[in-house]
């Protein structure tokens, strides 16, 4: 099988395995919230997104930084192998250090509930195994063995799933529902380490020299990564701090599900990555400008009618995800809904930063962004909750994505055609009216046909044709991506 026939299945058995496996998710989800309640699924969110607040800042880009180093020694197999253990080494001991002192400093902080306290000195071993996965993650994209992470998500959510209803059948505490979370997460990281003990010779070893090298690598995505932890996840952290832990999950129930959909637009353009990175680097200028265009054509036509969709359906499926008693969330998911606008725009400018090799050039929107969203949040956050909490989260996302953009318009000289985005939002506007005149049926139905409705008149519109997509999409010879 040639390489680009084996980048293009690894992309299809990535994408078909996160929509399974993100189902999963929302079931998994919708367990907790009936099962919790409002307070106890607070407790749940402060816990995640204290340790994900951790997570993120000591992130380092290990990713994609892991797939770079080991592109880069692929026809010399003893010193891949001399260089993943190192990179295991390094993200081990890194993640351990810092997660160790997130239990301590949640200690010391008086607003939370005891259960919360004691769930994040055990959850951050959940954290662990999330970031020693950032390596085999890299490890396995290098190989274009993805069905492995696939494999490994799967086995982690369904363990997930599988103890959320053996506790809930037994009528467990909050404690034994986060034992289900981390049980989850270390198989999914077993499985991956396990594979890659056996196949590539995977271990820890502990070289400075090459521990140098890896952080020289890291820095330029380790400063981006810890401003954006600001704007991405200091909301929750900070409104856990100056509200109920009732606020915070009614607030963690609607955020679920724009995650949702954050995850999409970042795989959908790590998808279109590679045509952009190759015509850049092979200096083809106009092939680089025409998928530009046509990647962000197709973001948008993604993008506006999701957000459309979610808030003329807030309500329905907030209900149908997490059950009555949190319908509250849907006013959230109202507003969040127009932070996806900037979820899609960063996401789609943001890789191209990557494949034109402009990240450094970029660290001033992130840096100022977070300094901006962090004084607005200590602003509106105590006054105002989770309105304030939610509306900062439209600001930073908004303000991010446009910036890149006009960043990404400088150094590319791309003039963006907007033809095609005048026949997505006409599209758009058609769909919400159709939505709109429908009766009060289920959500899932509501979902499907404002789908095809919007399709069929984009389609005769000819503002996306199944033509560019194939085109964008399809798999050509190696010469020819």
């Amino acid at each position: 099988m040639s390489k680009t026939r084996e980048l293009a299945h690894n992309s299809i058995i990535q994408f078909a395995g996160k929509a399974i496996s993100t189902a999963l998710g929302l079931v998994a989800i919708g367990m907790m919230t009936r099962y919790l309640g409002q307070e106890q699924f607070g407790w749940y969110t402060t816990t995640i997104s204290f340790l994900q607040f951790v997570g993120i800042m000591i992130d380092f880009g290990m990713t994609p930084v892991t797939s770079q180093m080991l592109s880069s020694t692929e026809d010399n197999d003893k010193k891949q192998k001399k260089l993943l253990k190192n990179l295991l080494g390094f993200r081990f001991f890194t993640a351990a250090f810092f997660l160790a002192l997130a239990p301590i400093v949640a200690w010391f902080i008086p607003v939370y509930p005891t259960e919360v306290k004691i769930a994040i000195s055990f959850t951050t071993i959940h954290f662990l195994a999330v970031l020693l996965r950032q390596v085999l993650t890299g490890l396995y994209q290098t190989k274009l063995k993805m069905h492995i992470h696939v494999a490994g998500e799967l086995l982690g959510r369904l363990i997930l799933v599988a103890g959320l209803w053996l506790f809930i059948y037994i009528n467990s505490s909050f404690l034994p529902i986060m034992g289900a979370v981390v049980a989850g997460s270390v198989s999914y990281a077993l499985l991956l380490f396990v594979y890659a003990a056996k196949k590539y010779n995977a271990g820890f070893e502990f070289d400075l020299r090459i521990w140098k090298k890896i952080f020289k690598k890291a820095w330029p995505l380790a400063i981006s990564i810890m401003f954006n932890v600001v704007y991405l996840k200091g909301d929750t952290v900070l409104l856990s701090l100056f509200r109920t832990q009732s606020e915070v999950g009614i607030y963690g129930a609607a955020y679920k599900v724009i995650d949702v959909l954050a995850e999409s637009a970042m795989m959908l353009m790590g998808l279109l990555l590679p045509l952009l990175s190759y015509a850049w680097a092979k200096n083809l200028k106009d092939k680089f400008k025409n998928r530009l265009q046509k990647s962000f054509d197709i973001m948008m036509a993604v993008a506006l009618p999701a957000i459309a969709g979610l808030i003329m359906l807030s309500e329905k499926i907030i209900v149908l995800i997490a059950g009555n008693q949190f319908s509250t969330s849907a006013q959230i998911l109202e507003i969040l809904a127009l932070a996806l606008l900037g979820v899609f725009l960063g996401a789609i400018f943001g890789h191209t930063a990557v494949a034109i090799n402009k990240q450094k050039k970029t660290l001033w929107v992130y840096i100022s962004g977070a300094i901006l969203t962090l004084i607005g949040y200590l602003i509106f956050l105590p006054k105002y909750g989770m309105f304030g909490a939610a509306w900062m989260s439209v600001f930073s996302e908004m303000y991010v994505g446009l910036l890149l953009f006009v960043t990404i318009k400088y150094y590319t000289k791309k003039t963006f055609a907007f033809k095609t985005l005048f026949k997505i939002i006409f599209s758009t506007i058609a769909m919400i009216a159709v939505l709109y005149l429908l009766p009060n049926w289920h959500v899932l139905l509501l979902t499907a046909i404002g789908g095809i409705v919007y399709f069929i008149i984009l389609t005769a519109t000819g503002g996306l044709s199944v033509a560019t997509i194939k085109e964008i999409t399809k798999l050509k010879r190696k010469e020819e991506v």
